[in-house]
């Protein structure tokens, strides 16, 4: 393919050798892609401290087909971002959402996925401190569904059969809420209807719909999030920034 611009957003970079670095990119017309930056850990390099993660920009790389890591010959960086380094749970936050995309997204073009993860960074930025982690939760769920792995919130995960507003059963195994004849004998969690609601907004991206959420309903479904996608993307292996992001105090209310 030769030398391809397109729009790129920095998921992981590790030093390579004595000069180099190995970085991991989402882009916007080649999808997830590993590229060289040769002499970027140099102290006069071109690149600087352009490769910081979460980092936004016009990535020009090299490209030869069949092959796992490109060169990366220029990154001119749009946005830095750096309210998100600057504050540790914005920046577990966009890590979480950056392992997803880095470890599920599959090979080739998705571009509504790299549109969706630069509009959750950006909103990671503004959002306020007391709604940061519904946002999160929110971006989170948003990319699961565009990966393929939209959760059965209307209706029964196994037989289709339409809910009845209230509580609900939710199968982790059968991805989603359960009718009550399905649900039988299934290990489960039951959700209040306060609760169902929110999961439903969350998924939606309908955040101004969820209000605010205390500390301990906050926990439950950051569990019901992780078990979700470790069993259903996962297939069991920890996902390390997700479970940083986890262990942080819930903000909002107590």
């Amino acid at each position: 393919m030769g030398l391809v611009t397109t729009d790129a957003v920095i998921l992981h970079s590790f030093k390579y050798g004595e000069s180099s670095k190995i970085v991991r990119m989402a882009t916007a017309d080649l999808g997830v892609q590993s590229a060289i930056a040769k002499g970027a850990s140099r102290k006069r390099s071109k690149f600087g401290a352009r490769l910081q993660v979460l980092s936004e920009g016009v990535a020009q790389l090299y490209v030869k087909q069949n092959r796992e890591l490109q060169t990366l010959a220029e990154f001119d960086v749009v946005k830095q971002r750096q309210e998100l380094a600057s504050d540790v749970r914005r920046y577990a936050g966009g890590a979480a959402l950056a392992e997803l995309v880095l470890r599920f997204s599959h090979a080739g073009p998705h571009p509504e996925l790299f549109e969706q993860l630069v509009v959750y960074l950006d909103a990671l930025t503004s959002v306020a401190a007391d709604d940061l982690d519904v946002v999160i939760l929110s971006a989170l769920w948003g990319t699961v569904c565009v990966l393929g792995f939209a959760p059965a919130l209307d209706c029964c995960a196994r037989d289709g059969e339409i809910l009845p507003d209230g509580a609900a059963v939710f199968s982790v195994l059968d991805g989603g809420f359960l009718c009550r004849s399905c649900a039988s004998g299934v290990e489960s969690r039951r959700l209040v209807a306060d609760d169902r609601i929110a999961l439903q907004s969350l998924v939606a991206g309908r955040v101004s719909d969820v209000g605010a959420v205390a500390a301990r309903h906050g926990a439950a479904h950051r569990r019901l999030f992780r078990d979700f996608v470790q069993y259903h993307l996962a297939e069991g292996r920890e996902l390390k920034a997700l479970a940083f992001w986890e262990e942080l105090p819930w903000t909002g209310m107590s």
